[in-house]
């Protein structure tokens, strides 16, 4: 029995049944850390003794008085821009790349709450900027169907970690797409939580009102244990609230004579891979012929969210990224070689360095192209004479995005639909540079899951096919805080590819 490559929900039943400790448990992956991490570049950093001597802990305490959680044992990865107290946290920059946490983010502290072992702390593109997971400080995350392709991003390191059995599951961000997006590449499940159902307390921001922490991992029964561990209201975080609908785990299926799935005419247009486009329609067609109504709806302003997406996640990043300045913490021009001065600010012919001196040598050393790139357009939006023309306008144009999800969703029109179901992305993953250098294609990676975003909803990302070996996932929408419903849809077609493969 390879234990790496169980479920969590498989490796709780063994734990419980004492088949296996959790220090076995941990030893395989990270025996497979070892082995695959040097080639996937998953981990940044690798929290070996710790993880083998908190198993130790739980197995004592698992002799001792039993199992009172369903992660207590399990080993999980951390993406790195999530805070685990004493541990580094790079958020995938050289400007962080000294930096050691000094609390945990509130996900964090739940999962270590809950008894799960951390087996360390995942790649990502640096602050979350990137659908490839190539924009790294630390070097770019290789696909482990094909070292050859990329992740998907941003959290390509935590389901590259997943997808290669390095762990049992992850945590990662979604801000545009960046959990279901590699979810999608790398063949495995991820869920974007509605915003404000899991704290963004100690998440290392980039665009504050679209980031949202969520869980990857083998299973949609997984999915709903991690997300059950980590979601509620936290003081610590404003935008947090309780769900109104709780999770249950395992998952039941849903019955789909009873289920209305809506299919945004918008995302099925040009641009499609042709072999994602069938894979897809074919999951549509098994569905109605198991009893679902398929409906195909409108989100009119579909068009625009990529543009709009494009203006204010930006803003938001000029914004949270002015901390990193050299003086407080992360790399400062401070604590290497005095710089020539070049400041106007400075005394002529002077080699000391002003305040301005080292708040432009840090950053300029510190930050990678395209984390400089979205500063850049952030600053210009937001600048006099242009705030309005652009970021203003962006926020209208979000709040049409918004309403034409809620219309769908809104059983008052009399068509009401329990879940919309799209491709995950436009293609599979593609080669390692091949769209590094041109962002603009690069950003069309995200077309389906950018509006998710814009609205604030849920979403789930599923494997559900291949095209020329590469994974193919299929996505999921809900409404606000019915993150259940889309759970136990998705659960129906992970039993009806299962009968499928049978």
């Amino acid at each position: 029995m390879n234990l790496n490559q169980l479920t969590i929900l498989q490796a709780h039943e063994g734990l419980e049944k004492k088949q296996f400790s959790s220090l076995e448990l941990t030893n395989a992956c990270l025996k497979q850390i070892k082995g695959q991490n040097k080639d996937i570049n998953a981990f940044i950093t690798v929290l070996e003794k710790k993880a083998q001597d908190y198993a130790i802990q739980i197995d004592k305490k698992i002799a001792s008085s039993g199992m009172t959680h369903v992660l207590e044992g399990i080993p999980l990865a951390i993406k790195d821009n999530i805070l685990v107290d004493e541990i580094p946290c790079t958020a995938g920059s050289t400007i962080l790349k000294n930096y050691t946490a000094v609390e945990d983010a509130t996900a964090a502290k739940k999962l270590k709450n809950a008894g799960a072992v951390l087996v360390g702390k995942t790649n990502l593109d640096e602050f979350a900027m990137g659908s490839s997971t190539e924009n790294s400080g630390f070097g770019p995350v290789k696909n482990p169907h094909n070292i050859e392709y990329v992740p998907g991003g941003s959290s390509g390191g935590s389901t590259a970690a997943v997808a290669a059995h390095m762990c049992l599951g992850a945590l990662g961000s979604d801000t545009g797409g960046s959990i279901r997006q590699p979810a999608s590449f790398c063949g495995v499940v991820g869920l974007k939580p509605t915003y404000g159902r899991v704290s963004r307390y100690g998440l290392i921001a980039m665009a504050s009102s679209l980031d949202s922490v969520g869980p990857i991992a083998k299973s949609v029964d997984d999915i709903a244990i991690v997300l059950s561990a980590i979601e509620g209201n936290d003081l610590l975080d404003a935008t947090s609230e309780s769900a109104m609908f709780s999770i249950e785990y395992p998952v039941r299926e849903a019955s789909l004579e009873n289920i209305t799935i809506g299919i945004p005419k918008e995302y099925f247009v040009g641009g499609i891979n042709k072999q994602v486009r069938n894979i897809v329609e074919q999951v549509i067609k098994t569905l109605e012929n198991k009893g679902a109504e398929i409906v195909e709806v409108s989100l009119p302003h579909t068009e625009y969210a990529l543009a709009v997406y494009y203006i204010i996640m930006p803003c938001e990043v000029s914004a949270n990224l002015a901390r990193y300045d050299g003086i407080k913490y992360g790399l400062s021009s401070l604590k290497g070689p005095t710089l020539k001065s070049k400041s106007p600010l400075s005394e002529p012919g002077s080699d000391s360095q002003s305040l301005l001196d080292i708040y432009l040598n840090s950053r300029s050393k510190g930050f990678g192209q395209e984390a400089k790139r979205r500063i850049m357009l952030g600053t210009y939006a937001l600048s006099a004479g242009y705030y309005e023309a652009y970021y203003l306008q962006a926020q209208k144009v979000r709040t049409l995005i918004s309403q034409d999800f809620s219309t769908v969703f809104s059983n008052k029109t009399g068509k009401g639909v329990d879940c919309l179901l799209t491709p995950t992305s436009p293609t599979p993953a593609f080669k390692l540079g091949e769209k590094v250098d041109d962002p603009l294609t690069m950003y069309l990676s995200d077309i389906y899951t950018v509006p998710v975003n814009l609205a604030g909803l849920p979403a789930i990302s599923l494997p559900v096919g291949y095209s020329n070996g590469l994974p193919v996932g299929v996505q999921l929408v809900g409404n606000y805080f019915e993150e259940h419903k889309i759970l136990r849809i998705g659960k129906s077609i992970e039993q009806m590819l299962e009968e499928n493969k049978r």
